[in-house]
């Protein structure tokens, strides 16, 4: 966690501050570099040097953020925040092509038409086609692009499948669509996820003014991760993301506005379904549980009906098909339960991380704190990780937040190696499984040194009842 530490005289906390923004000034160059730079497919090496030097200067800078007085800490955080925010807008997405489809699925829906219904490449859609979603002839040589028909072909992946996205994110996107001036083509989701993204910072660090350390923040605001996922590839996560964070926020004394919030996260992205045990967080009774679970499942099904009752085909989409084609329901297919796999046969994996799931949960909902629901939210989604050991770096969103919102800044090894996986995968085989084990690793020792940190446990005192003779040989 990021602690302030001393930082001695005013000139020394001049020191500090400058000796931070231009660390920060130097992430944000180096960003631009790396978006700037196309080289997934070209030279992925080279890409992930560069992103290496950006978590450098990202996590050199929130190591001297702790010495920056406590009256400049908002402030820098919010500014190094758009800063980075902004590179992701000065390039075409790089990794990625998620966010075309999400252009797609907005414009379908602009026309009336259930984006669960038909897949990208179904020519009862052809109208709907330009040259930018849609190129033909030579321009259909480049890497990203997939084959359609004759001479076309479209930037949206995996095109003859129908939509994975639930209905708070296909809403997004036709907000977007029906926002966007014309033309605008890639730029109109980048700068919504910019705008989502410095308002997460706005959350996190209004949250952490009452129940924490504004400095932690940074772990997301300056984050390379949120220029290049959030911002660049425009990945819906990031809306995913704004609304567990205000969610865990709201739980703490609202529950029921927090349940609802968290339903509306889940319907962006299913990922944050995770984050229920958190938001438990020492619950005793059924009906404080209810009063979470409740408004969640309502938000869920308020938000699905409307495509069920318009749509002809499953509104789950590609759902099923994404989870085999990922390996999640074969073990042995890829680099999914990489960790498990090592320890344990390839048909343990699945039944092994679901008791591993079951048990953290029930430990988070027993022992977790209502005060902090986010730390037990950090516990659950960062051992989901580690056990599933994800092939893409854009998931890793949501638990850098809630590393932001909690400070135990050595979880953030788990989206570093989604990261190196992500980007080395295809040129250097099984290398998730090496950056996954050094991630649950640097977990383990930071386990270790915060146990050390806060030295042996004492019982807690006894608080003597009316009546009852109380330590001191008192009555009262």
């Amino acid at each position: 966690m990021i602690r302030p530490s001393g930082a001695g005289s005013p000139a020394a906390a001049s020191r500090a501050t400058a000796t931070t923004a231009v660390l920060v000034t130097a992430l944000v160059a180096v960003l631009a570099l790396t978006i700037r730079k196309d080289g997934f497919f070209a030279d992925p090496a080279g890409l992930a040097w560069l992103y290496a030097a950006c978590w450098a200067l990202f996590a050199a800078a929130a190591w001297f953020l702790r010495r920056v007085p406590a009256r400049h800490v908002g402030a820098l955080v919010l500014a190094g925040g758009v800063a980075v925010a902004l590179t992701g807008l000065i390039a075409p997405p790089r990794t990625s092509t998620d966010s075309y489809r999400y252009a797609w699925d907005g414009r379908v829906q602009a026309a009336g038409i259930s984006p669960y219904d038909h897949a990208p490449a179904d020519t009862a859609l052809q109208r709907y086609r330009d040259d930018w979603l849609f190129p033909t002839g030579k321009a259909c040589g480049e890497p990203d692009l997939a084959p359609v028909s004759e001479g076309v072909c479209t930037r949206i992946n995996r095109p003859r499948v129908h939509t994975i996205y639930p209905p708070a994110g296909e809403l997004y996107f036709l907000l977007v669509h029906a926002l966007s001036p014309e033309g605008v083509r890639h730029k109109a989701l980048q700068a919504g996820g910019a705008v989502l993204a410095v308002t997460t910072t706005l959350a996190l660090l209004r949250i952490l003014r009452r129940r924490g350390d504004p400095r932690t923040a940074a772990y997301w605001a300056w984050c390379p991760a949120v220029a290049v996922e959030a911002v660049n590839n425009a990945h819906a996560d990031v809306l995913a993301v704004l609304l567990s964070v205000v969610a865990l926020g709201l739980t703490v004394r609202h529950r029921a506005r927090g349940g609802a919030v968290l339903g509306l996260a889940i319907a962006v992205k299913l990922l944050p379904a995770v984050l229920l045990p958190g938001a438990l967080s020492g619950v005793r009774r059924a009906r404080e549980a209810a009063a979470t679970l409740l408004p969640a499942v309502a938000v869920l099904a308020v938000l699905y009906l409307p495509y069920v009752l318009l749509s002809h085909s499953s509104v789950l989409g590609y759902l099923g098909g994404y989870a085999d084609e990922e390996g999640y329901q074969d073990a042995s297919a890829g680099d999914r339960y990489a960790l498990l796999r090592l320890l344990l046969p390839d048909s343990w994996a699945v039944p092994a991380v679901a008791a591993g799931m079951l048990a953290v949960s029930l430990y988070v909902i027993r022992r977790g704190d209502p005060e902090r629901p986010w730390s037990g939210a950090l516990l659950v989604t960062g051992t989901a990780f580690l056990l599933t050991t994800p092939g893409y770096s854009w998931y890793a969103l949501l638990l850098i937040a809630l590393v932001a919102l909690d400070g135990r800044w050595e979880w953030l090894g788990v989206a570093v190696a989604g990261a190196a996986a992500y980007l080395t995968g295809p040129v250097v085989p099984h290398v998730g499984t090496a950056v996954y084990a050094v991630a649950a690793a640097a977990v383990l020792c930071g386990l270790a040194a915060r146990g050390r940190a806060r030295g042996p446990r004492r019982p807690p005192a006894r608080t003597a009842r009316p009546g009852i003779e109380s330590t001191a040989g008192e009555t009262r």
